[in-house]
C-alpha cells in the first residue's frame, strides 16, 4: 500500500510540474546566450535596455527608450542564421544613479540577453560598463558621450559623438555667434557628464571661463544665474539634466535674463522647450538629430505617439521628436545588424561582429573606430523658438 501511494504522489507531482511550464508568456533557455524559445515554439532573442526610467535623467531615458520601442513595433523580428527570431526588449532601470547602475547591469546579465542598448547618462554607463565587460556582454551606448564610457572597456561601443567634440563645437559656436570673451560654466557637482563637458568647453574656448558647480538636488539656481550676470558673462554653458535645465530656464525667464544659454544634447527636450515658451530666453543646444532629417521616420513615430497615450506621456505630452529618440531608434537597428552579422544570438558572436559593422540610420552613417566609439564629425545646433514652442535649426557644426 505504501508503494502504491508513493507512485501516486510521484505521478501527481510530475503532472503539476508539466502544468506550471505551459504559460503563453514564458520563455525557456535554448541553444546558448540570448537564444530562447516560447512554449509555442517561436524563437526569441533578447536585447537588454539599460536606461533610467526614474531619477533626474528619467525623462531623457524614457525618450531614448521610445525610439527603441517604436523600432521594435516597426520591426519585431530578425533573421539570424537563417531562422526568424522575435525580438524581446528586456528592461532594467538604473534610476539615473551611478551607485545603482551596476545592479541594473547585473539584472540584464542574468536575463541572458544577447547585447545591451544604453544608457542615457554617462555616469551610469561608466558605472555599469565593468559588469558587462566581466560578463562578456557587448553594450551599445546611444547618447552617453563621455570618453570614459568606452575607455578601457572592449565591450562598450557607442553610436553618438563624444564630449571633446561637443564641447569644442559649443565653444566655437559661442565665439562665432556671440563673439563671446567670457563664459560662465555651470554643472552638477560629481556628475561625470557635466564636469567632463565643462572641462572640454574650457579647453577649447578662446576666452575666460568662470566655473561653478551645484550640489545634487539643488532646486534654487538664483545664486548661480546672478553670479553669471555679476561676472559679465557673454554666454552661460550648462550641460545639465532635463530636471535641472527646466528649472534653470524657467528662472532665467522670470529674471528676464538676456545672456544666451548654451546647452548640450541633454537640453534637447520638449520639456525644456516648454520651460522657455513665451519668454525671451535665448537658448541654443547641440544635438544629434533635427526633425526633417528623415521625413518617413518623423511621420511614422508621430503617428505612433498619437495612438499610444503612454508613449505620448513618456515623450513629455506632445509629439516633438527628441534627438535621443532618433538615436534610440538607430541603436535598435544597429543591434539587429549585429545579430544578423553574428549569425547567432550568442553574446560572444555578437560582440565579435560589432567592430566591423556599418549602418546608415536616420541620424546618419554609423561605424566604430578601434576604441568602439562612433566615427562622427557633425553636430546640429538648434535654437528654441519661444513663440512656437519648437526647435529650429541654427547651424550644422563640424570641427576641423
Amino acid at each position: 500500500m505504501k508503494k502504491f501511494f508513493a507512485m501516486l504522489l510521484a505521478l501527481s507531482m510530475a503532472l503539476s510540474l508539466a502544468a506550471c511550464g505551459g504559460g503563453s508568456g514564458d520563455t525557456q533557455p535554448s541553444g546558448g546566450s540570448g537564444d530562447a524559445q516560447t512554449s509555442g515554439g517561436d524563437k526569441v532573442v533578447k536585447i537588454g535596455v539599460f536606461e533610467p526610467a526614474t531619477g533626474d535623467s528619467g525623462a531623457g531615458g524614457k525618450q531614448e527608450m521610445l525610439g527603441m520601442q517604436y523600432a521594435n513595433k516597426e520591426t519585431p523580428s530578425v533573421v539570424i542564421g537563417g531562422e526568424t527570431y522575435s525580438v524581446e526588449l528586456v528592461y532594467a532601470d538604473n534610476a539615473s544613479d551611478a551607485a545603482k547602475a551596476p545592479t541594473a547591469a547585473s539584472q540584464l546579465v542574468s536575463q541572458d540577453v544577447s547585447l545591451v542598448l544604453g544608457t542615457y547618462g554617462s555616469s551610469c554607463a561608466i558605472a555599469g560598463g565593468p559588469i558587462f565587460g566581466e560578463a562578456g556582454l557587448a553594450a551599445i551606448g546611444v547618447t552617453c558621450t563621455n570618453p570614459g564610457v568606452t575607455a578601457g572597456n572592449d565591450y562598450y561601443f557607442r553610436i553618438c559623438f563624444l564630449d571633446p567634440f561637443q564641447g569644442t563645437v559649443l565653444a566655437n559656436f559661442a565665439t562665432e555667434k556671440f563673439a563671446a570673451k567670457k563664459a560662465y560654466l555651470l554643472g552638477e557637482l560629481g556628475n561625470d557628464y557635466d564636469q567632463g563637458l565643462l572641462n572640454y568647453f574650457e579647453q577649447a574656448f578662446d576666452g575666460e571661463c568662470v566655473k561653478a558647480s551645484f550640489p545634487t538636488n539643488t532646486s534654487d539656481f538664483s545664486t548661480y544665474l546672478n553670479q553669471a550676470v555679476a561676472e559679465g558673462a557673454d554666454v552661460i554653458f550648462c550641460p545639465v539634466s532635463i530636471a535641472y535645465s527646466t528649472q534653470i530656464v524657467k528662472l532665467a525667464a522670470s529674471m528676464g535674463l538676456e545672456t544666451p544659454i548654451l546647452g548640450s544634447d541633454t537640453l534637447d527636450s520638449n520639456m525644456v522647450l516648454e520651460a522657455a515658451k513665451g519668454s525671451g530666453v535665448k537658448l541654443y543646444v547641440s544635438t544629434f538629430y533635427q526633425e526633417g532629417g528623415s521625413p518617413e521616420f518623423d511621420e511614422g513615430i508621430k503617428a505612433w505617439l498619437a495612438e499610444d497615450s503612454t508613449a505620448m506621456t513618456n515623450n513629455g505630452g506632445n509629439d516633438t521628436i527628441a534627438a535621443v529618440t532618433a538615436m534610440g531608434y538607430d541603436a535598435y537597428y544597429v543591434a539587429l545588424e549585429a545579430l544578423k552579422a553574428a549569425g547567432s544570438p550568442d553574446k560572444a558572436a555578437v560582440k565579435a561582429a560589432l567592430p566591423s559593422l556599418s549602418y546608415t540610420g536616420v541620424s546618419g552613417a554609423i561605424a566604430f573606430d578601434d576604441v568602439g566609439d562612433a566615427i562622427r564629425d557633425t553636430a546640429y545646433i538648434k535654437t528654441a523658438d519661444n513663440t512656437a514652442g519648437a526647435w529650429t535649426l541654427e547651424t550644422v557644426q563640424t570641427v576641423k
